[in-house]
């Protein structure tokens, strides 16, 4: 990108202050860098704290790169943060914008190889898992097949002149442009965590956004265990997780997005696929008495009910 571009990363954190100091360190060395936005999500763990007294240092032998630290009032989940954080780093002069979660690490050349790129709108590295590098942590269907693909080879077999077109992880080390935030606005604060970051790549395809993974830039993130579950024979795979709230969330926001981008058809064929799962693939009643509930919010539009399960 030409020399005169702003590049502001925008972090968002919650509890987990450890490896937000971790990701800063990496942050402070990577070229190309402007500023670093934290958006703290009401963390009680002396995240705040240890912000307040990082925020806007800049002298000689502290940091290279200027953090810039806002702690809100309430948790508002990935995407309330990544809203604000977003508005703040366009708000504050940025032409690019690059978005992350507090536990990704981006390796030191990754923000100059994704710059490399010129003709991009929305476009990011891949997420391999840090414990096993060969792997990558969110499987990706790759263009005109139907298999997921979990490795990094078989990414890299299907590559481009090193990108693949089409597809992209965001919010984990993704870059925006400020042209593509003024056209299509910021993430959906409501949707608070699971399927916020999908929606805002589905709008930025409506709105014609060249969209690209660069295979060569590379996250390490921790494991998140079970997304990409094989359901159906292995024709198939759900995302399931553990967590009653990362489920409500993308039981109710999945709906929304497939319901607004695609039609009813494939909304209906998702509850059907999430009755499959959870009857037949790893039985659990009461996960489908939680879906039910959060498919009847999304019709309602009622983006309240993930507020019980938080503490």
């Amino acid at each position: 990108m030409p020399g005169s571009n702003r590049v502001a990363a925008v972090v968002v954190t919650f509890n987990r202050l450890e490896l937000l100091q971790r990701l800063l360190e990496r942050l402070d060395v990577v070229d190309g860098l402007d500023e670093v936005i934290v958006i703290d999500n009401a963390s009680t763990d002396g995240t705040s704290q240890w912000l307040a007294e990082l925020d806007g240092a800049e002298e000689p032998g502290q940091r290279q790169v200027q953090v810039i630290a806002r702690t809100l009032q309430r948790n508002s989940g990935g995407a309330g943060g990544f809203h604000d954080g977003l508005e703040m780093a366009i708000e504050r002069g940025a032409d690019l914008v690059w978005l992350m979660d507090d536990d990704g690490l981006p390796d030191t050349d990754c923000l100059g190889l994704l710059l490399k790129q010129t003709d991009l709108d929305f476009w990011g590295p891949l997420v391999v898992d840090e414990g096993d590098p060969g792997r990558l942590v969110f499987p990706i269907r790759l263009p005109g097949r139907s298999k997921v693909v979990h490795q990094l080879a078989d990414v890299e077999a299907a590559a481009t002149d090193g990108l693949i077109k089409d597809i992209v992880i965001p919010f984990n080390g993704v870059l925006v442009t400020r042209d593509l935030v003024e056209r299509i606005g910021y993430p959906r604060a409501e949707y608070f965590i699971w399927g916020d970051d999908h929606e805002y790549r589905l709008r930025a395809e409506k709105a014609g956004a060249r969209i690209a993974t660069v295979v060569g830039a590379q996250v390490r993130h921790p494991s998140v265990g079970d997304l990409g579950t094989p359901m159906a024979w292995g024709r198939a795979t759900y995302n399931h997780t553990p967590s009653d709230l990362k489920h409500y969330c993308m039981a109710r926001n999945n709906l929304l997005n497939l319901r607004d981008y695609r039609g009813w058809p494939f909304a209906l064929a998702f509850v059907a696929k999430t009755l499959w799962f959870y009857l037949l693939t790893k039985p659990q009643p009461k996960r489908i008495r939680l879906s039910a509930q959060a498919w009847w919010a999304a019709v309602r539009g009622d983006f309240s009910g993930h507020e019980r399960f938080l503490r």
